[in-house]
């Protein structure tokens, strides 16, 4: 009743000729519910309205979630399909002429065609993203796998939810990004929260958040950064960049000194405690502070609320995950929970900040390297076989699994892959040690870019295609919650672009292979098949329809049949996904970052976002009110550190690390280490921060190093600053 209360009072607001279509964002994982506001004389959306119906964000928007819609009918949307006729232009915007969707899809799969016959199935790639549907994301692995018959194939999410992923699997034998549903956490006693900037990276958290402490619970933050997030807690652990590891074991240290774990649950749900004890014994408050930078007493704080409180939450974001042992620091904060059994019930557990909008389900069926549909694994002969049989392809035509992103750029180079695929997905801003990215996409022999606007990865290819934006197609994402939802189609498709899913079908069909492909016929057709493709594997879909996601306000996976409704909360049997149905505390010693600071480079530089724009940024610095807000990319330094370096705020200076350099405004701020700088990654070109990151990789999740690197600033002369 009360959603139909709030939904007439907005229709009633509507002008005649108008309608609202209820869907989701098209940002992050949040997946806020939003009206779109569509002029049915023109098809198309004007505007935006609450929707107060869905759980989740109860009606608020962040500042991109308000301008979404006006990236759709943006005046840069690409039109028609382009081709670059000469390639000495690739890596600029020039040179592209418009022609038909025929010529463009008979080019490529004649290119396509003509490199496999070359070199093999596998010198072509696949570099998608998880910011699609569902439906997008499972027919892009079965395009790149039945389609182009190769093995490689990666996703942007490796970059952004892999370690979690990866960290999660090793403790609970299950990757869902919360054990407990979103509504859980203002209810909750305390929540620790490592590596996020909630309140710019996901503002419709935060009303829970205050809530937690509005009750009387506690908010305990880590970051190197005083965020908004941070100045609000209770106690700051302001941490050096890639120290998380010792933080984590020294937390647990003191839990089992202070008497907090619960021995029984220990006991009967868990394997590996008495190791992991005797391994954080030495990770005394003393030692912690020396590595982390973090005052001893501050530590002894967060280990006695943490302890202490009946129901609490572990969170944690990208600063978190983003380091060459993100997996490792993703097990450990999980050891917390799991070591105080406070996992498995309402109002505690763990949950991540997912930062794409289908981060979730875009990592579940099929887009990573060794993983197919329902995270059925590659390495394992059943899993292969139970997906080849559904797909109808005999088992000795599924390829081997593939490598990760970062080391496709490497394969680029050695000419193991000569051709690329790329969509959803703009890693010439977003991949680490950009210079070496952007020559590995310039010696492709042949490359096709779909998206809808030409991104600094289009410049490098040979063909773009027009793809829709996120109002213009229906199909499902899962949010940060395990909850999958509906996206609606709001208006018809901009111009001449065509969905990826129409796309991938067509190309399959001119390289012999439409068979497989040709009873798909848009969202539904292919989510049924997802559905049956993920039956029994353990992100299980098949008791998920849209109809019960629209009866439900969305459905939590697992949901193995038509009655099952759902599991919003995990492991509520006590029951974990490993197969002695045990959970794992795991013993991982601390390790310093892959690059530690020098006298060379004597600073650690961190990234991360601001709350006006989204990855890359090829959406959100195309909206005026959003570019406006921050135009530019700015260095926050501590005013000691610039003093030391006798610069002063507004001033340009170079950044350097062993990588690369650029040059940066400077933003003196007190709310970061004296020994940190930060840069926010939304920029490209030169302006881009991933110029300089590291790309030192997790050895399991094959996440680089972002958020930790040896930096140095060096001043500009006047000129220099001028020019700069």
């Amino acid at each position: 009743m009360q959603k139909d209360k709030f939904f007439k009072e907005i229709q009633n607001k509507l002008h005649p000729g108008e309608k609202l279509v209820s869907t989701h964002c098209s940002y992050c994982g949040m997946q806020c519910g939003m009206n779109l506001r569509v002029d049915t004389r023109t098809n198309t959306i004007i505007g935006v309205e609450p929707r107060y119906d869905f759980p989740v964000n109860l009606g608020k928007m962040c500042p991109k979630g308000v301008t979404a819609y006006q990236q759709v009918n943006h005046p840069d949307r690409i039109k028609r399909p382009l081709i670059r006729r000469n390639p000495a232009w690739k890596g600029t915007a020039e040179g592209f002429e418009e022609v038909s969707w025929d010529e463009a899809l008979t080019f490529i799969a004649s290119r396509f065609t003509e490199l496999q016959e070359a070199y093999g199935k596998d010198t072509l790639s696949v570099y998608s993203g998880v910011s699609m549907t569902n439906e997008k994301c499972y027919l892009t692995g079965k395009f790149a796998r039945v389609g182009l018959q190769t093995r490689y194939i990666d996703y942007n999410g490796r970059f952004c939810m892999s370690s979690a992923a990866a960290g999660f699997n090793r403790s609970f034998g299950i990757d869902r990004g919360s054990t407990v549903p979103w509504t859980d956490i203002h209810q909750t006693d305390c929540l620790l929260i490592a590596g996020s900037n909630a309140a710019e990276c996901h503002p419709t958290s935060m009303f829970r958040i205050w809530e937690v402490q509005n009750r009387g619970g506690y908010l305990i933050v880590v970051d190197p950064r005083e965020t908004p997030l941070a100045r609000r807690a209770d106690v700051h652990l302001d941490l050096r960049p890639g120290t998380d590891l010792a933080l984590a074991n020294g937390l647990l240290h003191l839990l089992i000194e202070n008497g907090a774990i619960d021995e029984e649950f220990i006991h009967n749900h868990t394997n590996g405690f008495a190791e992991t004890k005797a391994l954080v014994e030495m990770y005394t408050p003393e030692v912690v502070s020396e590595i982390t930078g973090i005052a001893q007493e501050k530590i002894i704080r967060a280990a006695e609320i943490y302890g202490k409180a009946p129901e609490a939450i572990v969170m944690f974001c990208r600063g978190v995950e983003q380091q060459s042992k993100g997996t490792d620091n993703v097990s450990a904060y999980t050891n917390l929970a799991l070591a105080t059994g406070k996992i498995g019930r309402p109002k505690s557990g763990v949950a991540t900040f997912t930062g794409q909008g289908n981060g979730q389900g875009g990592r579940e069926h099929g887009q990573k390297a060794d993983q197919l549909p329902g995270y059925r694994k590659m390495d394992n002969p059943q899993h292969v076989q139970e997906v080849a049989c559904a797909w109808g392809i005999p088992v000795a035509e599924m390829p081997q699994k593939g490598v990760s992103a970062y080391e496709m750029f490497e394969l680029m180079h050695n000419k193991t892959i000569r051709g690329m695929y790329l969509l959803c997905s703009n890693p010439a801003v977003s991949a680490p040690n950009l210079n070496y990215v952007r020559e590995a996409l310039k010696s492709l022999d042949f490359m096709v870019c779909s998206d809808f606007y030409l991104s600094e990865s289009a410049e490098y290819a040979d063909v773009v295609l027009p793809t829709t934006s996120w109002a213009e197609d229906d199909g499902t994402t899962t949010n940060l919650e395990g909850r999958v939802i509906r996206h609606r189609q709001a208006q018809s498709w901009y111009a001449e672009s065509r969905p990826d899913w129409w796309i991938q079908i067509e190309i399959a069909k001119r390289m012999g292979r439409g068979q497989y492909f040709e009873h798909l016929s848009g969202p539904r057709e292919i989510f049924d098949e997802l559905r049956r493709v993920s039956q029994g594997g353990t992100a299980d879909y098949y008791g998920i329809t849209y109809e019960k996601i629209e009866e439900r306000q969305g459905v939590f996976w697992p949901c193995r049949d038509e009655e099952d409704p759902g599991q919003p909360h995990l492991f509520l049997d006590k029951t974990f996904y490993h197969p002695d149905g045990k959970a794992k505390i795991c013993a991982l010693p601390y390790r310093p970052p892959a690059e530690e600071p020098d006298e060379e480079y004597p600073l650690r530089l961190t990234t991360g976002r601001v709350v006006y724009h989204y990855l890359s940024g090829n959406q959100t610095r195309r909206i005026p009110f959003l570019r406006d807000m921050y135009p530019d990319p700015l260095l926050e330094v501590h005013p000691d550190t610039a003093q030391k370096y006798g610069i002063a705020h507004g001033e340009k200076v170079l950044l350097k690390t062993r990588r690369g350099e650029a040059v940066y405004q400077v933003k003196v701020i007190a709310a970061i280490r004296p020994d940190t700088v930060f840069v926010p990654y939304h920029w490209g070109k030169h302006e881009s921060i991933n110029l300089l990151t590291n790309p030192a990789l997790d050895p399991y999740s094959k996440m680089p190093e972002f958020k930790a690197c040896a930096a140095e600033i060096v001043k500009l002369e006047e000129e220099e600053r001028q020019h700069g």
